[in-house]
């Protein structure tokens, strides 16, 4: 037998062993969606948005790494489940995302546009979109998507925890005079190494999260303290967190803008329970915010989502007429002054469980109706004759 050429990849007869259990839940979901197009008195349903194709795929990924658009979409009738996808990308999709998950392939060459085969499939037939006007067929899966399964509960877990590693990593290792870019970069790298894409990341530093909100990240340099925050994607679900680094100790002002940051966060999570409208746990947290004297605070930035397959399922504000629904999760994200905190949470039937777990992390004690939740607090750091060390 001749060896292999050095110019082909190295091959494998069985790229990825069965997922029994995967399988069996893309079949539940795939019977989630027919009922649902009983109903509707529609004949199918055409995903194209990569939040619906990785729920339905439970993980799969429409898009070439790096780059938001997709390149395939899912057609599925009552009976069957089809993948629309130029050849170009075809066969990697199927070996890494979909092996063994029962779609049928629709193919196309690189070079016919994609609705060709859109239009053909949809010719003659009712089918619902997830993309344009209206977007009706989106609003009603993320009912769908929110209602994570077990199986999503225990993917969850680890990215929680590993998007968590990596936060508290990247802010222990930062040192000042770097440049936020540059705390981004290695935080980035962390992430990436873990198989987890970064799809937001935040190094606010010295006060420029006041001013905005939603502040990334720039060629500033890290002088005082900073807030590294980061949203993290794996098998198409997402998590969220933040930490704070002090060099040298922290000004008041800023320990009273965190104490009060985690005072909200603490409230929210503690009132997030499955049935409960979202107004109902606003209300609580308003109050904190109004205990405080910073009754419009809040106004300033989102405070809350249910997050899963999509970073924003649902907003939480005081004008959502939604409910919390046990199993899903919650990104609770509340920020005062130049604070903010990040994490979290999975909804159980006797409260929430923390998924971005710290390590080793200095902790806030927090009460709520006299039950300790603590939080994470200011990570302090002093100048020494060896570097910057840490004070706990």
């Amino acid at each position: 037998m001749s060896p292999p050429s050095v110019l082909e990849p190295v091959s494998s007869d069985n790229l990825h062993v069965l997922d029994l259990e995967r399988i069996q839940e893309v079949d539940r979901r795939h019977g989630l969606l027919a009922e649902y197009l009983s109903l509707k008195n529609l004949d199918a349903a055409l995903l194209i948005r990569p939040k619906n194709f990785a729920w339905l795929s439970c993980g799969g990924d429409n898009t070439r790494r790096g780059m938001s658009e997709p390149v395939a979409a899912m057609f599925v009738t009552p009976d069957a489940r089809l993948v629309l996808c130029g050849a170009s990308d075809s066969g990697q999709l199927f070996d890494t995302e979909l092996a063994g998950l029962g779609f049928q392939l629709k193919e196309r060459p690189w070079s016919e546009d994609r609705d060709v085969l859109f239009r053909d499939l949809c010719r003659g037939r009712a089918v619902a979109v997830d993309e344009g006007l209206g977007e009706t067929l989106d609003q009603d899966l993320a009912d769908f998507r929110m209602a994570l399964a077990v199986r999503d509960h225990a993917r969850l877990r680890m990215l929680g925890s590993e998007v968590a590693h990596c936060v508290e990593a990247s802010a222990r290792q930062c040192e000042p005079g770097e440049t936020e870019a540059e705390v981004a970069g290695q935080l980035a790298h962390r992430l990436i190494r873990r198989g987890i894409d970064p799809i937001q990341v935040q190094v606010m530093s010295d006060g420029q999260s006041r001013r905005y909100r939603h502040w990334s990240y720039s060629s500033d340099r890290i002088e005082r303290f900073t807030v590294i925050s980061v949203i993290g994607r794996r098998d198409g679900l997402h998590a969220g967190t933040s930490r704070t680094v002090c060099f040298g100790s922290p000004p008041q002002q800023l320990l009273d803008w965190h104490q009060h940051a985690a005072l909200v966060q603490a409230t929210g999570m503690f009132f997030s329970f499955g049935g409960w409208a979202f107004r109902e746990t606003w209300d609580r947290v308003a109050r904190i915010y109004e205990k405080f004297g910073a009754p419009d605070e809040w106004r300033a930035a989102e405070q809350a989502e249910v997050i899963g397959y999509d970073v924003c399922e649902a907003s939480v504000g005081p004008q959502s007429t939604r409910k919390f629904v046990t199993g899903s999760a919650v990104h609770w994200h509340p920020s005062v002054g130049s604070a903010s905190v990040a994490d979290t949470i999975l909804l159980t039937q006797t409260g929430f469980e923390l998924l971005t777990i710290g390590e080793n992390w200095p902790m806030l004690p927090v009460l709520v109706k006299n039950q300790p939740l603590p939080r994470p607090a200011i990570f302090c750091r002093e100048a020494g004759p060896n570097g910057w060390s840490v004070r706990l």
